[in-house]
């Protein structure tokens, strides 16, 4: 049985193919058309997943898309909104101006630098009437709760529009593959229920879905066995968390369908004591099922920047996400006795949060998605039809779902380009050596892979030994961040290096949750250890990736350190670089010391090495 899963055209449109069962293929069409988070039909993905696969269009039994028409949607989304008005009237237990006042005698005086940041104390800048607006339009009373439900009505007209664009292109894209007829539809969030569940391998386990909007909902909990999935609460649009982290993402200057991971490492230098209040009044609670006041407004965000830190806002925000979520999800963990939870969804790409979750009593063990975001609901899709067909989906071992090239491809895209390549007998351990030398090395090996994170097959490796790359690699590769890198460490010394990891080692293969490091990892490691003391690993285990891993065992005996620097192989606001062309050519914009691709290892030209060094130096001094 061949089936096709075709994720939402809005964003990160994602072609997956499943042949009885087994995901055999998964591409982006990032990827291909290297527009980053590419919006609209996927012809060169599936194009792409077919030829690879040796399969014809005509082969496809069925075409899966993680959304309903446009007409259903329309109706779905327009439901609550006389609830929402009715809630919004209610207004909160305390004044939300006298919240505000009481949060500003709490601000700290700081003065210690952080990195990304001119001033520790840095607010948003704005003109004075916009200030003036944002406080009014986002304050209690009338013409708060006004400006609430108009913002509601603007985001139902143009997401109206935007289904029926996107149902047009879908249906003709399909059409010109001879595809039309094999589509099929399923709820959003089933979707992403159904990736978490069944990728996960697990047998039972209640199943957490968070985003911004799908079919209805912004987020569901419900139990999934050998029996089915069984939904126990639903969280209806407009209260959506995904909306509730985007309304900050974009007030503190960052694009929100790109940038929410830099709210997560800024928040970690802010108090979110300041204005954690001011948040926590918006929620309304019945047992573990939430809603919360002024859920379209995007002023209140945008008015809390220019008063306060960007740090202290970004940490409430961080902050009250955590508290909110785990609440919800202990309850369910309490009222089914499940030890086990499986999350999926946008909000689930907030590694910090999945960390709360493993930690809440009773959780024993947690698995995310490796494509949380809706770049993964076609993957979801195929998984609902197979199981409606009586064949389980296996799970998913591996990430590495995307094309890879030969050896020759790779000598002739290396030819083509001007470049000497050596081809070494042992290439992995050539890495090694250069990584111990301090040497930046891109590497570009395998199958490409699926999700939003390079975990080693695209990615660029360094020591973590030296706290200031941070600054001095993110400035040659154009990136301004407030997380450290990611270490990959090797898996058997898991333990060495980070606390509360059991139970969470299989998701951690795909770099989707942080842990509390160990003071060995602290102090070998500073570069890939955040302020607060986490990091976010890969762990690398011989059967998930065996050249890294070999690389990694090679590092360690020469270093006696089990853990790289692992960054996504792209430059700055581009996407994961795909082909050998794309990583030759991010090589030499990058100014890598170093391109291990496949086989064949290319050593940057000695002048553009030193210049390198130099301008590392400069940006070294700067920070």
């Amino acid at each position: 049985m061949i089936i096709l899963g075709i994720s939402p055209l809005d964003k990160d449109a994602t072609v997956t193919l499943m042949v009885d069962g087994v995901v055999t293929h998964a591409i982006a069409e990032e990827r291909l058309s290297r527009q980053k988070m590419h919006a609209g039909f996927p012809r060169q993905a599936l194009d792409a997943v077919l030829r690879l696969a040796g399969i014809r269009a005509a082969d496809v039994d069925h075409v899966m898309y993680a959304f309903y028409d446009a007409a259903r949607e329309a109706q779905l989304m327009r439901k609550n909104v006389a609830n929402d008005y009715r809630l919004n009237r209610q207004g909160g237990a305390v004044p939300l101006s006298r919240l505000i006042a009481e949060a500003a005698g709490r601000v700290p005086h700081r003065s210690e630098t952080i990195p990304g940041l001119g001033d520790p104390n840095e607010k948003m800048v704005k003109p004075w009437h916009k200030r003036l607006y944002y406080r009014l339009a986002s304050g209690d009373g009338i013409l708060g709760d006004l400006s609430n439900a108009r913002q509601f009505r603007q985001w139902l007209d143009l997401a109206t529009a935007d289904h029926q664009r996107y149902e047009a292109e879908l249906l003709a894209g399909l059409r010109e593959f001879g595809l039309e007829n094999k589509l099929q539809r399923v709820e959003h969030h089933a979707s992403h229920v159904a990736n978490a569940f069944y990728a996960s391998g697990f047998e039972r386990a209640l199943v957490v879905t968070l985003d911004a909007y799908g079919s209805g909902l912004s987020g569901s909990i419900g139990v999934a066995d050998e029996k089915g999935i069984r939904r126990l609460d639903a969280i209806e649009t407009p209260y959506s968390l995904g909306t509730f982290y985007e309304t900050v993402t974009s007030a503190l200057g960052f694009r929100p369908d790109r940038h929410a991971g830099k709210i997560v490492g800024l928040a970690a230098y802010g108090d979110a004591g300041v204005l954690g209040d001011v948040l926590r009044s918006l929620f309304v609670w019945d047992g573990g099922h939430f809603r919360f006041r002024r859920s379209s407004d995007v002023y209140l965000s945008r008015y809390l920047s220019t008063r306060f830190p960007k740090i202290d806002v970004a940490a409430a925000y961080q902050t009250v996400l955590e508290e909110v979520v785990v609440r919800h999800v202990s309850h369910y963990v309490a009222s089914t006795g499940s030890d086990t939870v499986v999350l999926s969804g946008g909000v689930a790409a907030n590694v910090k949060l999945n960390q709360r979750i493993h930690e809440i009593d009773g959780v024993r063990r947690t698995y995310i998605h490796p494509n949380m975001g809706d770049g993964g609901c076609g993957t979801g899709a195929a998984m609902l039809k197979s199981v409606e067909l009586g064949k389980r989906p296996e799970r998913m071992e591996s990430a590495y779902l995307g094309p890879e090239y030969s050896d020759e491809e790779l000598a002739n895209a290396l030819r083509d380009a001007g470049l000497p390549a050596e081809r070494g007998a042992d290439i992995e351990s050539e890495i090694a050596r250069l990584i111990a030398d301090n040497q930046v090395v891109g590497r570009f090996n395998g199958r490409m892979e699926y999700g939003p994170r390079a975990l080693g097959n695209r990615s660029i490796l360094y020591s973590a030994h030296d706290p200031g790359v941070n600054q001095w690699l993110n400035h040659r590769l154009g990136r301004t961040e407030f997380m450290p890198f990611a270490p990959a460490t090797l898996y058997e010394d898991r333990a060495a290096n980070y606390l509360g990891i059991d139970g969470a080692e299989f998701t951690a293969e795909f770099m989707t949750i942080t842990f509390d490091c160990t003071a060995s990892m602290r102090a070998q490691c500073p570069a890939a250890v955040h302020v607060d003391g986490t990091a976010r690993p890969q762990l690398v285990s011989a059967k998930s990736n065996p050249s890294f891993h070999r690389v990694l065992t090679e590092y360690k005996a020469r270093t006696g350190i089990s853990s790289v620097i692992n960054t996504s192989f792209n430059m700055h606001e581009e996407p994961i670089v795909c082909t050998p062309q794309d990583a030759i050519r991010a090589f030499q914009l990058g100014r890598l010391d170093y391109l291990a691709i496949g086989p064949f290892l290319v050593a940057a030209a000695e002048n553009d090495r030193e210049h390198a060094a130099r301008e590392a130096s400069v940006a070294s001094a700067a920070h």
